[in-house]
C-alpha cells in the first residue's frame, strides 16, 4: 500500500503542475487578441486552435502525441488559422493547386523548347550553344536533386513546394525578359525572294549580339531556377501524395499529376504554333521592306513575352494556397497507421532504421539504395522511357512536316494535339488501371512489360505509313535535264543570284516543287485573294497555265505541291496508340520504386532515380538525337556568314527508320531492365508473396533517446 501511494503521489503532482500550466496559458491566451484588434475573432484563431474540442477540423485528438508520424495541423498561414477554410485541409484540394503549378511549369518547358529552337534557327546558333541552353535544366536539377530529396523529405514538404511555385514564376519572367526588353532579333535583312539580276540578299549585322547575349544569359539563369524548382515538385510532391492516400489509390493521384505535366507541355505546342509561324515567315524570304519586317519582329517578340508572363502569374497564384497546407493534411496519421499493418518489402530491422542529417548519413543511405539491384533496374527503366518521349517530341513535328508536306506551324500543332491526349491520357489511365486492380509489385512489373511490347508493335506499323516524295528541283529532279541533283542553281536561274538561306517553297504549274520563287526564275509576283502568285518563271516551261483576273498567266503558287497522300489520319492513329501504351509504364514504375524501398528512404529513392534518369536519359538524349538528326538532312543552308546553316530538306524514309528505330531500341531496353527486376524480385521474395528479402549489412545509425 505505501508503495502504491508512492507511485500515485508523483503522478498527482505532475497532473497538478500540468493543470497550473494550462491555467497560466489560458490566462495569457485571453490577452493575445488585443494585439489583433483589426482582425475579427470569428475568422482568425491562433495556434491554440489545435487544442480545441475533439472533432473540430484540424484539431489533434486528445491522447495522441504530436510525433513525426502525426504532424497534422490546421489550414492557415503560420499561427493564423481560418476555421471556415478547414474544408480545404485535404489531399484533394492540395492536388488542385499542385496540378495547377505542375501544368504551368509544363507550359514553360514547352515554350522554352520552342523558343530555343526558333532562336537557334534564326540566329544560326551553333550546336554547343543550342545544347547548353536546352540541357541547363537537366544539369542543374541533377546536381541538387539528391540534397533536396534527402533533406526535403525530412522537412515540411508543402513549404518546399511553395518555394518551387515562386521559382517557377520568377524563372518564367526571366525567359520573358529578352523579348520584353526588345532589341534586334535577326541578323539578316531580306530584300526580296524573286529573281533579280542586281540585289543584296542579306547582310551580316554586327548589332545582333546584344539580343543574343540577353537571350542566352536570361535563358540559362531561368533554366537553372526551373531545375531547382522542379525537384521539390516531382520528388517531394510525389512522396507527400503517397503519404496522404492509401496504397492502392496512389496510382490515380500520381497519374493525374503526370498527366498535368504532359498537358502543360502539349498546350505550349498548341498556343505557340502561331509564334513559330511568324518566325517562319520572316526566315522564308517573303517580300517585305525593312520597316515592315521590324514591325513583325517586334510583334512576335511581344507575344512570347505575354505567354511567359501569363505562366508566371498562374504559378504565383498558387503561392498562398500551398503555403497554408500543414506538414500533413487531415487523415494522414490514420492512413500511415493502416499502411504499417501491411507487409513491407524489407524486414523490420531495416525498415525501422532512420538516418540523421549529416553528409555521412546521406551517403550511407545512398549506398543502401544503390545496393538494391531491383531499384537500380527500375531507375534504368525510367531512363529508357524518358528517351522515348524525348525522341517523340524532338522528331514528331519535323517528321509530320516533311512526310506530309505541311507548314512547320501546322505540324507543330498536330504534334501537340497528339502528345496531349496520348501522353496525358496514357499517364492517367496507367495510374487508374493499376490502382483499380490493386496490383502487387510483381503485377506492376508485368504490366510495364506487356504495355511496352504493345507499344513496340505499334512502332512497327508507323514505318509503313508514308507518302511518296514530290519532285523538287535541284534535290530529286534536275530541272528537266539542264541541272544537277543536289545543286539548286541551274542555267535557268543562274542570273538571279538566289540564296539558299530563304526557304519559301512554291509549286509550279508543272507539278514540281521549287526551293523559292528565285530558284524558279520568277521575276514578278502579285497578291491574289490574300495569297502570292508568281509570273514569268524561266525554269517552269511545262504544265497547264491558268490566267488571273488581268489575263496574266500564273506560273507558280506558294506552298508545297499536293502529295495526293491521305494517310495522315492513319499515321496519327498509330502514333497516338504508340504514345498511349508507351507512357502506361510511367506510374507503375514509380509505384514499384516507392514500394520496394524503406519508408524513410522513398524521397531519396526518387531523387536517385532522377539522377540516373538524367545521366542515362535526358542529358545524353538530346545530344544523341541531334547527332542522328544530322544524318537524314539532304539539303542544308551553307552560306550564312561562314556558319553552319539550317537544314531545310530531310530524307523522309531515313527519318522514319531512324525515329522508329531509336524509340524501338529504347522500348527494348525498358522491357530488358524490367524483366531483370522482375526476376530478381521473384527470386528474392517468398513464394506466392510480395515480401522481399534483400541481404543488407547492418548499418550504424543514431539510436533514438527514450523518454
Amino acid at each position: 500500500m505505501p508503495d502504491a501511494l508512492a507511485e500515485v503521489e508523483p503522478k498527482a503532482a505532475q497532473l497538478q503542475v500540468a493543470e497550473n500550466t494550462l491555467t497560466t496559458e489560458a490566462e495569457k491566451g485571453k490577452k493575445k487578441p488585443r494585439f489583433m484588434k483589426t482582425v475579427p475573432l470569428s475568422l482568425i484563431k491562433f495556434h491554440t486552435f489545435q487544442k480545441t474540442e475533439k472533432g473540430q477540423a484540424g484539431a489533434t485528438p486528445p491522447g495522441v502525441k504530436k510525433t513525426k508520424e502525426n504532424l497534422e495541423g490546421p489550414w492557415g498561414l503560420g499561427r493564423i488559422v481560418f476555421p471556415g477554410c478547414q474544408r480545404l485541409n485535404n489531399i484533394h484540394c492540395f492536388l488542385v493547386f499542385y496540378c495547377l503549378l505542375i501544368t504551368s511549369q509544363g507550359v514553360v518547358f514547352g515554350l522554352i523548347d520552342l523558343s530555343i529552337d526558333t532562336f537557334g534557327k534564326d540566329n544560326h546558333l551553333n550546336d554547343v550553344g543550342n545544347l547548353l541552353l536546352s540541357l541547363t535544366y537537366d544539369i542543374s536539377s541533377c546536381l541538387i536533386v539528391v540534397f533536396i530529396s534527402y533533406y526535403g523529405g525530412k522537412g515540411n514538404i508543402p513549404r518546399w513546394i511553395t518555394f518551387s511555385s515562386f521559382l517557377v514564376g520568377f524563372g518564367s519572367l526571366l525567359f520573358a525578359f529578352p523579348y520584353f526588353s526588345g532589341g534586334d532579333h535577326k541578323a539578316s535583312v531580306v530584300t526580296g525572294d524573286i529573281c533579280q539580276e542586281m540585289k543584296t540578299n542579306k547582310v551580316c549585322n554586327k548589332a545582333v549580339p546584344s539580343f543574343q547575349t540577353k537571350f542566352i544569359s536570361s535563358f540559362i539563369l531561368g533554366q537553372i531556377l526551373q531545375g531547382v524548382a522542379g525537384m521539390p515538385l516531382y520528388i517531394l510532391g510525389a512522396v507527400f501524395i503517397d503519404n496522404s492516400v492509401t496504397t492502392h489509390s496512389a496510382g490515380i493521384y500520381l497519374g493525374i499529376v503526370e498527366a498535368s505535366v504532359v498537358l502543360g507541355y502539349s498546350l505550349s505546342y498548341v498556343i505557340a504554333a502561331t509564334l513559330i509561324k511568324g518566325s517562319e515567315n520572316r526566315t522564308s524570304g517573303t517580300s517585305t521592306t525593312l520597316n515592315n519586317n521590324s514591325d513583325v519582329i517586334q510583334s512576335w517578340l511581344q507575344h512570347w513575352w505575354i505567354y511567359f508572363g501569363l505562366v508566371s502569374l498562374i504559378a504565383w497564384s498558387t503561392l498562398i494556397p500551398l503555403s497554408c497546407f500543414p506538414h500533413s493534411v487531415r487523415g494522414t496519421a490514420k492512413i500511415k497507421a493502416e499502411k504499417r499493418k501491411h507487409p513491407h518489402p524489407f524486414d523490420g530491422k531495416i525498415k525501422d532504421q532512420e538516418f540523421g542529417i549529416s553528409i555521412k548519413d546521406l551517403f550511407a543511405t545512398i549506398w543502401v539504395l544503390l545496393k538494391n539491384p531491383i531499384f537500380t533496374c527500375l531507375a534504368l527503366t525510367k531512363a529508357s522511357e524518358s528517351l522515348v518521349f524525348i525522341g517523340a517530341s524532338e522528331y514528331l513535328p519535323i517528321y509530320i512536316e516533311n512526310q506530309f508536306l505541311l507548314t512547320h506551324a501546322t505540324a507543330t500543332k498536330i504534334a501537340g494535339f497528339v502528345l496531349l491526349p496520348g501522353g496525358g491520357l496514357g499517364q492517367l489511365l496507367g495510374g487508374v488501371i493499376v490502382s483499380t486492380l490493386h496490383m502487387s509489385c510483381k503485377a506492376l512489373m508485368r504490366f510495364i512489360m506487356v504495355t511496352s511490347v504493345i507499344s513496340l508493335i505499334f512502332f512497327g506499323f508507323v514505318i509503313f505509313v508514308h507518302c511518296d516524295p514530290v519532285p523538287l528541283a535541284g534535290i530529286n529532279e534536275d530541272y528537266d535535264g539542264t541541272g544537277q541533283l543536289g545543286n539548286l542553281t541551274a542555267p535557268c536561274n543562274s542570273h538571279c543570284r538566289c540564296s539558299s538561306s530563304f526557304y519559301s517553297a512554291i509549286c509550279g504549274r508543272d507539278n514540281t516543287g521549287y526551293f523559292s520563287p528565285c530558284f524558279a526564275g520568277c521575276t514578278q509576283s502579285k497578291t491574289l485573294n490574300g495569297r502570292q502568285a508568281y509570273y514569268n518563271c524561266s525554269c517552269i516551261q511545262a504544265g497547264l497555265a491558268t490566267s488571273d483576273d488581268q489575263g496574266d498567266f500564273i506560273d507558280a503558287r506558294p506552298g508545297a505541291c499536293d502529295t495526293k497522300c491521305y494517310k495522315l489520319p492513319l499515321f496519327i492513329a498509330f502514333i497516338f496508340s504508340t504514345i498511349l501504351f508507351s507512357v502506361f509504364s510511367g506510374i507503375p514504375c514509380t509505384l514499384t520504386i516507392l514500394r520496394i524501398v524503406s519508408d524513410n528512404q522513398r524521397s531519396l529513392a526518387l531523387g536517385l532515380t532522377y539522377v540516373i534518369l538524367r545521366i542515362f536519359g535526358t542529358i545524353p538524349g538530346p545530344i544523341l538525337f541531334k547527332m542522328l538528326g544530322e544524318t537524314f538532312c539532304i539539303f542544308r543552308e551553307t552560306e550564312y556568314c561562314g556558319k553552319k546553316g539550317n537544314c531545310w530538306i530531310y530524307n523522309k524514309m531515313k527519318m522514319a527508320y531512324l525515329m522508329v528505330g531509336i524509340c524501338s531500341v529504347c522500348k527494348v531496353f525498358t522491357i530488358f531492365f524490367t524483366a531483370i527486376a522482375f526476376c530478381l524480385y521473384k527470386c528474392l521474395s517468398k513464394e506466392d508473396s510480395d515480401i522481399l528479402h534483400i541481404p543488407i549489412k547492418n548499418l550504424k545509425v543514431k539510436k533514438k533517446r527514450k523518454n
